[in-house]
């Protein structure tokens, strides 16, 4: 089940007016042409934005992701006709023999348990052709950003067009380990408030990597986010063969 932030269709539609800026997604673009990748899955695509850019640039898109109100915003986009859109996961794909798979933002920090992401890696590399490439950025633990998942660092206000005003900002909950979780506080602008509780898990370099090569992948390289220098890193692993 997809957290409700995603998942509830009142706040779907909030996720890309509250997040206008995807300059972060431009390297998943250059990746794309650096790897000559030319079938995609967008893996945890949300609201479509990647794969419908990938898609206008004439790549082969899948987009996949649990939460069915984020899929129904991605499908009201301009372009999205040329996306096949999946509601599921990667334990949910055809057999597609792609060139290259992406999980964007948090996506491969939402599989808290080595059961889900062994799992996840496991249909990602039956997705893959032999040569595939899997990308995705992870949050580097020593930074702990989620010292700043606090109302006073998050709180943001938007008139969004056929909703009205809305608030929301992030309390952080419990760091237990590797496991960090926060509440988003959705205020309405009919006075309702939505709560959606997450949590991801900080996996290390070398734990990110051991699981990879664990199930089967080749670990190319890690490189550092361009946009946030320091802060994440971006795996890119391959399918053998």
């Amino acid at each position: 089940m997809a957290d409700a932030i995603f998942e509830d269709p009142r706040l779907a539609v909030l996720y890309d007016p509250f997040d206008p800026d995807r300059s972060d997604l431009d390297p998943y673009l250059a990746m794309a042409d650096e790897f000559g990748a030319q079938r995609i899955v967008d893996l945890g695509c949300g609201t479509g934005t990647l794969a419908c850019l990938l898609a206008a640039r004439g790549k082969d898109v899948v987009g996949v992701d649990p939460a069915q109100a984020s899929l129904d915003v991605a499908r009201a986009k301009p372009g999205a006709d040329r996306v096949h859109w999946i509601h599921g996961d990667a334990t949910a794909l055809p057999p597609l023999e792609v060139d290259l798979v992406v999980m964007t933002a948090n996506v491969a920090q939402v599989f808290v348990a080595d059961e889900e992401w062994a799992a996840t890696l496991v249909g990602i590399r039956a997705a893959l052709r032999p040569g595939g490439r899997l990308v995705f950025e992870s949050r580097v633990p020593e930074r702990r950003a989620w010292e700043r998942w606090t109302r006073e660092h998050t709180f943001a206000r938007e008139d969004v067009e056929g909703v009205g005003v809305v608030e929301t900002w992030c309390d952080l909950g419990e760091v237990v380990g590797p496991l960090v979780s926060f509440r988003w506080t959705n205020v309405l602008p009919d006075g309702d408030v939505i709560l959606s509780d997450s949590t991801l898990r900080f996996r290390g370099r070398h734990e990110t990597e051991r699981s990879l090569v664990a199930q089967g992948f080749e670990v190319d390289e890690v490189r550092d986010a361009p946009d946030r220098p320091g802060a994440e890193h971006v795996y890119v692993a391959r399918r053998p063969g």
